[in-house]
């Protein structure tokens, strides 16, 4: 069977992963700043240097085996390793920046190349050599990523060559300085370009540790490896350990080999020292080369696969690729964007955010690795372990890194993620894969059950609306659907409990989803259940025994009065049920006309204290009746009134005063107050007209006084019963 995949040729782990890696690390700054660096540092000071230097990449190098041995990781590197552990939104925000910044890498090895080549041939033009340079790049890395890997082997010649001319220096006898004078401390007398006026350990430290990152080079390659979860681990510790090796060779080597003198003020001693000079001068135009080949394919593999995800704009532009399988329209873009840069010429001020978008990277991937080890998911399960100190060590290594290296262009670097973040949150991007985000918010939520149960019946001060409706009729429930959100938006939540005898060729579960998910869609988190039951008031009681032990349980049970329900054998049992259970009840009764009117103003009755007006904390069946009307006033941008009837004049001024009193205490400025005198139900009638008149109610509630105070009112009205853990004064 044809299919239309384009065939992408494979590499393995030496010619995928660590010949890249290798030759990124062994770059221009081990032949032009090493020795620079031991003159600074001393030999002591320079092991230091390249120990803590590679102590950094080592412990990302073995998060980064860890977990891409746990997952299936796809195209683009860290980029999917992070996008497929914290989703689409921290992985694009990582990887934009990332390849942009790989783009301007690619830039400043070019100028590097143009410098080593300067040295052969003073008379060339420096911008053509640039193009020429670039030109040799791109048409290699376009042609396809097996050229570029058949590249590196060239130069990777070439390097191995270089660095045997140095051995071969040594064995010469270039190593003419006594080792108890060169095993020593450094005095860091500075550089050339501040005329030797001083260095620190941590400035040499920064200088350098650019030569130690490149350990992503064959990550970036994961889409196009035969065995990415074996060969990414491998190749990456085993071109770490190989270069560390020569770093810590090389910096002996000229330690015994150069004056501290020589090394301080000459950056081409190596080339002065070694056996066959312009061998290390091949050796540096090798390795600048190398290392713009490997982040001109890397850079492109990113672009490539963040197009695969929609991530960016024109993406499906992004995500083609030729007959071969090479990411050809990535490919292009990535090199207008290199060319775009070296028109700048001077890249010396946005050069610190090469290093330290990769830093960030690094410890972006600790912080995943911290995260599936602590959550203790079963998923989480790597072929290669590592201590649980490890990420630790390799995140907080990498931020002390950053902060070392430029302070203040490392708070640029967060921002500038943090943005790209924040915009991609708002595109609504759809994941193609599970992330850890469910695993990480389900730990939450679990871990704040667990130390907020022993105080689950206090927890006033963090009410929340969250209803339980049962639903039997849809068309009741959507007609009510902005009243329900109203009262639990933006916070809340709202549980749709669907009752029907039988769920067999039934369409209520579809259209719960369906209902709920307009919920979800306008705000307010929404779920729903259907339970199997011919009798209504058994069902939703059931429902609210079965939640009772849950953590995220309903507070509140809506119960809308429809023509056809039979109050007394299917309302009235659930209004016990729930005083009994200790869950609040919203008893609506629709007006047949009125409906909800204008949503202006809403009428809150308190009932009458007769000889009991102090306001202490427990002021009755008003807590929920309060707490819904500020809700519906604030969604609905309404006015409050409450409302008190007393029986006898002498009551007037201690009701005025508690009316009063609750409106401050209760912080609901702007709330109007008024107290009237007289029978209840004519007072009903003859009281300001409102959209929505509230009124408490007992468990004996009366359906004839329901339909009395709608008619009276003329207006929809809610019966609330409190649960008892709300209070409006919290």
């Amino acid at each position: 069977m044809e299919t239309n995949q384009p065939q992408i040729k494979k590499f393995g782990t030496f010619g995928g992963v660590f010949t890249p890696t290798l030759l990124t690390i062994l770059g221009v700054i081990m032949y032009l700043r090493l020795g620079w660096v031991v003159g600074n540092a001393g030999l002591i000071g320079a092991w230091l240097i390249i120990i803590i230097s590679f102590l950094i990449t080592l412990c990302t190098a073995l998060s980064m085996s860890a977990i891409t041995t746990n997952i299936r990781i796809g195209a683009g590197g860290a980029y999917a390793i992070i996008s497929q552990s914290l989703g689409l939104e921290v992985g694009g925000s990582l990887g934009i920046p990332r390849y942009i910044s790989q783009g301007l890498a690619v830039t400043m090895y070019i100028f590097g190349f143009r410098e080593g080549w300067l040295g052969i041939f003073p008379d060339h033009n420096a911008f053509l050599v640039d193009v020429s340079a670039f030109i040799g790049l791109f048409t290699i890395a376009y042609i396809s990523a097996n050229l570029a890997i058949k590249t590196q082997y060239l130069i990777m010649v070439v390097i191995i060559a270089s660095l045997v001319s140095i051995v071969l220096a040594a064995y010469d006898g270039s190593m003419v300085i006594a080792s108890d004078e060169a095993l020593k401390w450094g005095t860091f007398k500075g550089a050339p370009e501040n005329d030797f006026k001083g260095s620190d350990f941590w400035l040499v430290f920064a200088v350098f540790f650019p030569a130690a990152t490149g350990i992503m080079a064959g990550a970036n390659m994961s889409g196009e490896l035969k065995s990415p979860r074996k060969s990414i681990p491998i190749g990456t510790l085993w071109a770490i350990g190989v270069s560390f090796v020569i770093y810590m060779l090389l910096a002996f080597w000229l330690a015994r080999t150069a004056t501290e003198q020589e090394l301080i003020s000459n950056y081409n001693i190596i080339i002065d020292k070694a056996y066959v000079g312009p061998l290390i001068i091949a050796g540096v135009l090798g390795a600048t080369f190398s290392s713009a080949l490997a982040s001109i394919v890397g850079s492109s593999r990113i672009l490539f696969a963040m197009g695969q995800h929609n991530v960016l704009p024109y993406s499906g532009f992004l995500a083609g690729q030729s007959k071969n399988g090479q990411p050809r329209n990535a490919m292009l873009v990535t090199g207008i964007l290199i060319f775009g840069t070296m028109l700048l010429r001077n890249l010396n001020a946005v050069a610190p955010l090469v290093t330290l978008f990769f830093l960030v990277t690094y410890a972006m991937i600790n912080i995943v690795v911290i995260i599936e080890q602590n959550l203790g998911l079963i998923s989480y399960r790597p072929i290669f372990k590592v201590k649980r100190w490890i990420p630790w060590l390799g995140l907080i290594s990498s931020v002390l890194a950053m902060f070392i290296i430029n302070p203040t262009i490392s708070l640029i670097t967060i921002a500038i993620v943090l943005a790209v973040y924040w915009y991609l949150s708002r595109q609504n991007l759809e994941t193609p894969f599970e992330d850890v985000r469910s695993g990480l918010f389900v730990s939450f939520a679990e871990w704040a059950a667990k130390h907020t149960w022993g105080m689950k019946n206090m927890q006033q001060r963090a009410w929340k609306p969250n209803l339980m409706v049962p639903v039997r009729d849809l068309t009741g429930a959507r007609g009510n659907f902005e009243f329900l959100r109203n009262i639990a938006a933006p916070k809340g939540s709202i549980k749709l409990l669907g009752i029907e005898p039988d769920s067999e060729n039934s369409s209520m579960t579809s259209e719960l989803d369906t209902l709920a998910e307009s919920f979800r869609q306008r705000g307010v988190f929404s779920s729903w259940t259907v339970i199997n039951t011919t009798e209504f008031a058994k069902g939703v009681n059931y429902g609210n025994q079965a939640l009772r032990g849950a953590f995220f349980r309903p507070n509140i049970v809506f119960l809308n009065l429809q023509q056809h329900d039979d109050y007394e054998t299917e309302l009235r049992p659930v209004i016990r049920e729930c005083i009994r259970l200790e869950i609040g009840v919203l008893l609506y009764q629709s007006h047949a006309k009125a409906l909800l009117g204008q949503r202006n103003t809403i009428n809150v009755w308190v009932s009458n204290r007769k000889n009991n007006w102090s306001l202490g904390w427990d002021i009755g069946n008003l807590d929920l009746s309060t707490l819904i009307a500020y809700k519906l006033k604030r969604n609905w941008k309404a006015r409050i009134r409450l409302i008190t009837v007393i029986d006898d004049d002498s009551e007037l001024e201690n009701a005025t005063i508690f009316l009063n009193s609750l409106t401050n205490l209760a912080r609901l400025p702007e709330t109007l107050t008024q107290v009237f005198v007289g029978d209840f139900k004519d007072v009903v009638v003859k009281a300001p007209q409102a959209d929505l008149n509230i009124f408490g109610m007992h468990a004996d509630l009366q359906f004839e006084f329901v339909q009395e105070m709608t008619e009276k009112t003329n207006s929809s009205c809610l019966f609330v019963k409190d649960s008892g853990h709300e209070s409006i004064l919290a």
